[in-house]
């Protein structure tokens, strides 16, 4: 199964692509590669003429097509979604996520913004026909620090619910094995023949 991690921001560094970067690295700790796909780098001319035809779009509209799992992930502005990725949504077949299972994360400047996940960008999603859309991950602006070196860091109560959400895609989406605590959150059980005490 392939997973596609896909970029809605206009920006080269934003917050919903560290969120993006935060997911790839817990998955690829699970053994579970993901490509990337930044709207931004398309033809910007076939986006807003919906080239349908141009290479650049034809090439992207495949990686969705082909992919079992989308991270979708795009700033909120104005409570809705990003222009940049409402271009390409509505260049997608109307059945583009047919069967898939989409996770959705949001970043904004406040919670207030945060029922847009639900309110705008879940209804297109489930329009493209996703077979299960996963709870939404809304991080504020001061919940995503991008430093100006380049690195970044995420609170901890949303670098929880990341996990979470990617564990529950690798063990029920993906069916990726449990190998290791680290892969699970928690330690395998140990039969008691193999317990070993000293006094």
């Amino acid at each position: 199964m392939s997973t596609l991690l896909l970029a809605g921001s206009p920006s080269e560094r934003s917050r919903s692509a560290a969120l993006l970067d935060a997911v790839a690295l817990r998955l690829a700790v699970r053994g579970v590669r993901a490509e990337h796909l930044h709207i931004r780098n398309l033809n910007p001319q076939a986006l807003l003429l919906a080239d349908t035809g141009h290479h650049s779009i034809v090439q992207a509209v495949k990686q969705v097509e082909d992919a079992n799992l989308l991270v979708v992930a795009t700033p909120v502005y104005k409570a809705a979604y990003s222009g940049v990725l409402k271009v390409f949504l509505d260049l997608l077949p109307q059945s583009a996520l047919q069967g898939k299972t989409v996770l959705p994360l949001a970043t904004g400047g406040s919670p207030h913004h945060m029922l847009a996940l639900d309110y705008a960008l879940r209804p297109v999603l489930q329009s493209l026909g996703a077979k299960h859309i996963l709870p939404g991950i809304y991080a504020t602006d001061g919940q995503v620090a991008l430093p100006p070196e380049g690195a970044y860091a995420v609170a901890p109560e949303i670098g929880q619910r990341i996990d979470e959400a990617v564990h529950q895609l690798v063990s029920e989406v993906l069916h990726v094995p449990a190998t290791s605590a680290a892969a699970t959150g928690r330690f395998a059980p140990v039969p008691f023949t193999k317990v070993r005490c000293s006094v």
